[in-house]
């Protein structure tokens, strides 16, 4: 089954091209466009699309307000942000908003591509070391939001210690070297975190771990 796509960004020419881009692979589905996030609202709301590429800055409601209700709104698909600078604070909103990665718009066709798919699958769309370098750089300005607000008394001591190597920037792989145990041992456990934290994947994994203090800002 092909994974379906919506594209919104206020021009029509970056439309144009990432449709045309997508719709060469049999495997992916461009099911519908917007121009703006009210527009976008709308067309998840009908299209229930897998994936959302969303440009962060659009007339009327942006790409951060537009994927912060469609968040508070359960919607399934992942979305993923579409900037020109990947150290972008806008970016890190839009993560907190929700976003499950980002892209930056002037990324090769086979690097959309694969995004779109690694988004699709439920996984990071980022490496973990860049999502930690993105995410750093702003939690350096900014005091935690969270402290002592999320319980985690419903972790274990090894979910606790799998999300603080999150929030390192660390792999499955990575994680399961670290812990000495398997890889599909770590997915069990990220996947544990994730629930009983109710996070939707593990980039906002790692937004908490900073908001609420687990990982200072430079933390090897």
């Amino acid at each position: 089954m092909a994974i379906k796509v919506l594209i919104v960004d206020d021009q029509a020419l970056v439309r144009a091209g990432f449709r045309m881009i997508l719709e060469a692979q049999p495997d992916l589905e461009v099911v519908g466009e917007a121009g703006d996030g009210s527009a976008a609202i709308d067309a998840v709301r009908t299209l229930r699309p897998d994936v959302v590429l969303m440009d962060i800055r659009m007339p009327g409601v942006d790409g951060i307000e537009a994927t912060r209700r469609l968040t508070e709104a359960g919607a399934a698909g992942k979305i993923v942000i579409l900037t020109t600078y990947d150290l972008d604070e806008y970016v890190f909103d839009a993560l907190a908003a929700g976003a499950s990665g980002f892209l930056l718009k002037h990324v090769p066709p086979e690097e959309l591509v694969h995004g779109v798919r690694v988004a699709a699958s439920g996984e990071a769309l980022l490496a973990p070391s860049i999502t930690k370098r993105l995410i750093e750089e702003f939690a350096r300005q900014r005091a935690p939001v969270r402290a002592g607000g999320t319980d985690l008394k419903t972790l274990t001591d090894r979910e606790l210690e799998v999300l603080r190597l999150l929030g390192r920037g660390l792999s499955n792989p990575e994680i399961a070297k670290e812990l000495q145990v398997g890889e599909a041992t770590v997915k069990t456990h990220v996947a544990h975190v994730l629930d009983k934290l109710e996070l939707r994947d593990r980039v906002q994994a790692v937004i908490l771990a900073y908001e609420i203090g687990l990982i200072k800002p430079g933390a090897a």
